[in-house]
């Protein structure tokens, strides 16, 4: 497996997360529990940002992507 297709999973991964994040939210009615699992939805979105933009390098600069 390469690195790149590593890096897919974990975005896949973190939007699975995220996704799980958001349903609990939803899924309750107290007020801190809520706000919690937003904030951490949040967090989760900046980090498949970040990973992102990691594959997004990792894809421009692999040399097998040039010809």
């Amino acid at each position: 497996m390469t690195v790149q297709q590593d890096i897919q999973k974990a975005i896949a991964s973190a939007e699975a997360a995220q996704g799980s994040y958001l349903v609990f939210a939803n899924a309750t009615q107290d007020q801190n529990a809520k706000q919690m699992f937003q904030s951490m939805a949040d967090d989760m979105q900046r980090h498949i940002q970040q990973i992102k933009g990691r594959l997004d390098y990792l894809t421009q600069n692999n040399p097998m992507n040039k010809q």
